[in-house]
């Protein structure tokens, strides 16, 4: 796979709410796989929030099953998840594919069964295109963010004016 199409997800959304999970569980999707920071919550976050449990939610109330994979260290992506009631791949080591691969293995998935979504080009979108699942981009959640993630927003914008999304 090239890296330009590597970098282009499926869709963008608003938010994880926007995503038409019937829709993609009419399809055959039946595992989400679920970036945390500024997908579902704030950045660095050690909990899950309101947003993030009404997410989940509703995706399991469509007939998905959740897995958070996360590049976070295994304690604190480990405690949101299982506040979450889901399960979790930690050092997910995005954007190479083995964090995903690794979700689809322990929820006994294949790649045509998934969808990742998160709110990172180089992160979410690249490592799940690579471990051949669709891919879906949220726009990030909250402004505050650490500083190298907000470094890599510069040359983000400049992929999604020249992909068009």
């Amino acid at each position: 796979m090239n890296i330009f199409k590597a970098m282009k997800p499926e869709k963008v959304y608003i938010t994880a709410k926007a995503v038409p999970w019937v829709s993609l569980r009419s399809e055959g999707i039946t595992v989400a796989l679920l970036d945390f920071d500024n997908t579902l919550g704030p950045d660095h976050a050690t909990a899950p929030t309101d947003f993030s449990r009404e997410c989940v939610k509703e995706i399991e109330d469509a007939g998905l099953r959740c897995c958070l994979v996360s590049n976070a260290k295994s304690g604190r992506s480990a405690g949101i998840a299982e506040a979450l009631g889901i399960p979790c791949v930690t050092y997910a080591r995005k954007p190479e594919p083995v964090g995903v691969r690794r979700a689809l293995e322990l929820m006994n998935a294949k790649p045509e069964d998934a969808v990742m979504i998160g709110d990172q080009i180089f992160t979410d979108v690249i490592a799940g295109n690579l471990a051949g699942v669709r891919t879906f981009m949220v726009e990030k959640l909250y402004r505050k963010e650490i500083w190298y993630v907000a470094l890599k927003r510069i040359p983000e914008k400049l992929v999604r004016l020249i992909g068009r999304f």
